[in-house]
C-alpha cells in the first residue's frame, strides 16, 4: 500500500512539473485543477502512520497465565494439592532440621569438656547436660547413658541403633517430597495426553466457520498446561528433597562422632555402677551369695564328696 501511494505521488509530481513548463498561452484542459505541493507531502507523510497502525494491529497478544491454568481442566486439582504439600513440607523440614534443633552447640561444647578426659567422665553430669539441651543428639546420648555399667560393645550398639531411629524419624517426611518430585510430572503428562485426545476428537466435528488447524493448535497448547504445571512443582520438590537429605546426613554424622566420644568414658563403669532413671549413679548389685554347705554326699568346695580330714593331733612327751 505504501508503494502504491508513493507511485501515485510521483505521477502527480511529474504531471505538475510538466504543466508548469508549458507555454503561458496554452489553455488548460477543462476541469483540471493544479495540485499543491503541500498536499503531496501530506499524503506521503500519512503513509508511515498507516504502516505503523498495521504493525501495531498485527502484534500477538500476551498469554494470560491465570486463564490458561483455569483451562487446564480437572487434572490441575491433584497438581495443585501436590504443590501445597511440597510447600508445607519444605517449610516444616527446613525449620525442624536446623542445627540448633538437632545438634545444639551448647550440648557439643559441654559434652566435649566432659569427654576430654575419659578417666574423669561423669555420667551424672552428662545426663544433666542432655536434659538442658533437648534434641536428637541428646536423646542418643541419654540412651547410651542408660546402659552405664554394661560392656562397651553394648553401649556402642545402643548408640548406633538410637542414631538410626532418629535419622529415620527426620528423613520420613522428606520422602514425601521425593514422591511429589516423581509423581507430579506423570500427573501433568496424563492431563496432556487426555487433552490431546479430546482435541483430536473434537476436530472430527468442526463447524464450517472453523478450520481444523486452528482447532488443533488451540487444543494442544491448552493440553500442555498440565505438563508445565507438573514440572513447575516437581523441579523445586526434587531440589529441596536432595538438599534436606544432605543436611540430615551431615547432622547425624556429627551425632555419630559425639557417640564415639562419649562411649570410652562409660567403659570404666562396666560391672561397677549404673545410672538410674533420675540420672544418679548407683553401685551395681553385690556379688552372688556363697554356695550352701554340702549335704548328703554333695561335692565340697575342694572337689571331694567328703569333708577334708583334720590333721592328727600329736601329743607331747610331757603329757605322758
Amino acid at each position: 500500500m505504501t508503494a502504491a501511494v508513493a507511485l501515485f505521488s510521483c505521477v502527480l509530481l511529474v504531471f505538475t512539473t510538466t504543466a508548469a513548463q508549458e507555454p503561458q498561452g496554452a489553455q488548460e484542459p477543462q476541469g483540471a485543477q493544479p495540485i499543491d505541493e503541500s498536499e503531496i507531502r501530506a499524503i506521503m507523510d500519512d503513509a508511515p502512520d498507516e504502516q505503523t497502525d498495521d504493525a501495531t494491529t498485527d502484534e500477538p497478544s500476551g498469554i494470560d497465565m491465570f486463564e490458561l491454568i483455569a483451562r487446564g481442566g480437572q487434572f490441575m486439582i491433584p497438581i495443585g494439592l501436590m504443590s501445597m504439600l511440597v510447600v508445607t513440607l519444605s517449610v516444616e523440614r527446613s525449620l525442624s532440621t536446623r542445627s540448633s534443633k538437632v545438634v545444639p552447640r551448647g550440648l557439643i561444647k559441654d559434652l566435649g569438656k566432659l569427654t576430654a578426659k575419659p578417666t574423669q567422665f561423669s555420667p551424672t553430669q552428662a545426663f544433666e547436660i542432655c536434659r538442658r539441651y533437648p534434641s536428637a543428639a541428646s536423646r542418643v546420648v541419654q540412651a547410651m547413658l542408660s546402659r552405664t555399667g554394661q560392656p562397651l560393645g553394648e553401649i556402642e550398639r545402643v548408640g548406633v541403633e538410637t542414631t538410626q531411629r532418629e535419622a529415620d524419624r527426620f528423613a520420613t517426611p522428606v520422602r514425601w517430597l521425593t514422591l511429589a518430585a516423581a509423581a507430579t510430572p506423570l500427573m501433568g503428562l496424563l492431563g496432556t495426553v487426555w487433552g490431546m485426545i479430546k482435541a483430536f476428537h473434537e476436530s472430527t466435528t468442526l463447524t464450517p466457520d472453523r478450520s481444523r488447524s486452528e482447532q488443533l493448535s488451540e487444543g494442544i497448547y491448552t493440553a500442555l498446561v498440565t505438563t508445565m504445571a507438573g514440572l513447575a512443582v516437581a523441579i523445586p520438590a526434587a531440589i529441596l528433597a536432595q538438599f534436606l537429605e544432605n543436611r540430615i546426613t551431615k547432622l547425624f554424622h556429627r551425632i555419630e562422632e559425639l557417640t564415639f566420644a562419649v562411649a570410652p568414658g562409660l567403659a570404666r563403669f562396666a560391672n561397677r555402677s549404673r545410672l538410674d532413671t533420675d540420672g544418679q549413679l548407683r553401685p551395681m548389685d553385690g556379688p552372688p551369695a556363697a554356695p550352701p554347705a554340702a549335704e548328703h554326699g554333695d561335692p565340697m568346695p575342694n572337689g571331694s564328696a567328703h569333708p577334708p580330714t583334720p590333721p592328727p593331733v600329736v601329743e607331747s612327751a610331757s603329757s605322758q
